[in-house]
């Protein structure tokens, strides 16, 4: 017999006043499409955003009175990871950094360094933060889930937690997935340390605890499989609506959308629009969309038209407040090691280039892209990791409707890189200059087919991409 509820903390019918401290998000949006020209013009990307939208995401989504956001990994905030994430993005998600294992794996003993790195990186790219997540029953830490607790110091465990978390980025995170998953696929409530110890009224525990710890952030219940008019989705309305009545605080809903490629539910505008008829805003939030591998150029193509079919599904409704996706590259994604054989679920592909999803996601927000050359072989240039003074790189020569059996990759650095070691090709550097040429075992790039090589190298106040031509 699971142990009795605590009581849940007094429902409010309002917002504290003090919830006028931080611009609303519409508020926002409007501050964000003031300033889109000056973004665009500050921040730049070079070779590897070719074939790109001519404007940014960010300014596109925020002219529709939208965000895009994207989930990063702290760590990678460098190079052309961190150029293309502060660019072409407006919002950005914790992967993993502002999980309850994250930021105290000791009781008692907190982590803030990755989620901090995000949100300064944030602030210094004109950027939201959603903070991911405070209560769900995974990723949580080994002395909170192996623990025995009476409901009474459970209470208390996640109380502090989400006063302690919502506390220290107190406005600097704009809204919270406070409670993450609390449905089964049948629409029942999952059993977890939370609900199990606490009971149903947990989630609205949560929220007035977060509520009170940040007035100004807006509150989510976030879960995967909600996207259609189903059992789960259902369930979800249905608490939504019922902490609605009660006056608990809750400000929107978000909805996962780790998809599939082909199965965009055919309900999601109109499940979009019954949350947003109860007077909640509605996010996506972690959208993926992931295809047996290899991909090919049918998969692509339908995984184009199924990103833009979720777009035009928050398009089509106002409080649906835009789209985050869950990892913006392919080789920053959970889903290969989640799903064996399966991947390549993001806009961009393992080496930063925009695939025909990103196009479709500037195309359904009015924007035009420069498609990619056929008949052409093209050459793109990336930063993979960044340390101190150093540095690694790569460049990826791939070919469509055309083949090479030799090649030679050259350009020039900006700031005064130097190149100290290379493999997969023979590089020499004169002053700023450098060319790069096949070795001995590389030279042929078939029609479809494509080569990479890499090197490290040396940098000095900043590290701008270069643009590299084939000779």
């Amino acid at each position: 017999m699971r142990p009795s509820s605590p009581p849940a903390p007094p429902a409010t019918t309002s917002r504290p006043s003090s919830r006028t401290s931080r611009p609303s998000f519409r508020a926002r949006l409007a501050a964000l499409l003031a300033g889109a020209a000056t973004v665009g013009a500050l921040i730049t990307v070079g070779a590897t955003t070719a074939h790109a939208a001519d404007t940014p995401l960010r300014d596109l989504a925020a002219a529709k009175g939208k965000v895009m956001g994207t989930a990063v990994t702290g760590s990678k905030l460098t190079g052309t990871y961190g150029d293309l994430a502060g660019r072409e993005f407006n919002w950005l998600t914790p992967g993993n950094a502002m999980k309850w294992a994250s930021v105290e794996p000791a009781r008692g003993s907190f982590n803030w360094a990755e989620a901090d790195q995000i949100v300064n990186f944030a602030e210094a790219h004109d950027q939201d933060v959603r903070g991911h997540t405070l209560v769900w029953h995974s990723q949580n830490p080994d002395w909170l889930a192996n623990g025995t607790w009476t409901p009474t110091q459970l209470s208390a465990l996640m109380q502090n937690h989400i006063d302690t978390e919502v506390g220290r980025y107190k406005g600097r995170v704009a809204a919270w997935d406070v409670v993450n998953e609390p449905f089964n696929e049948d629409g029942t409530y999952r059993s977890t340390l939370w609900y199990d110890g606490l009971g149903a009224d947990y989630i609205a525990s949560a929220l007035t605890w977060a509520r009170a710890a940040d007035p100004a952030a807006e509150l989510y219940i976030n879960d995967y499989n909600v996207e259609g008019v189903n059992a789960k989705s259902t369930a979800l309305y249905n608490l939504v609506r019922s902490l609605k009545g009660r006056g608990v605080p809750i400000d929107g809903v978000g909805l996962q959308a780790h998809l599939i490629v082909g199965q965009v539910p055919s309900s999601f505008q109109q499940n979009i629009q019954r949350f947003a008829d109860l007077g909640v805003d509605v996010a996506i939030t972690e959208l993926d969309i992931r295809m047996q591998l290899p991909p090919d150029s049918a998969k692509l193509t339908q995984q184009a038209a199924d990103y833009k079919a979720v777009m035009n599904a928050c398009l089509a409704v106002t409080r649906c407040t835009g789209v985050t996706v869950w990892g913006f590259t392919d080789s920053d994604s959970w889903i290969p090691d989640t799903f064996p054989g399966q991947g390549a679920a993001t806009p961009y592909d393992e080496n930063y280039a925009p695939k025909p999803a990103y196009r479709a996601i500037a195309e359904a927000l009015g924007g035009t892209t420069t498609e990619p050359p056929t008949g052409a072989c093209t050459a793109a240039y990336s930063v993979t990791s960044q340390w101190n003074t150093g540095y690694t790189g790569q460049v990826r020569i791939a070919c469509s409707g055309a083949a090479l059996s030799a090649w030679k990759a050259s350009w020039n650095f900006g700031a005064g890189q130097r190149i100290t070691q290379a493999w997969n090709a023979t590089c020499a550097q004169t002053g700023a200059a450098v060319t790069c040429s096949n070795a001995s075992y590389n030279g042929t790039v078939p029609d479809g087919g494509s080569v990479t090589f890499g090197f490290n190298g040396s940098w000095s106040g900043s590290n701008p991409v270069p643009m590299v031509t084939l000779g």
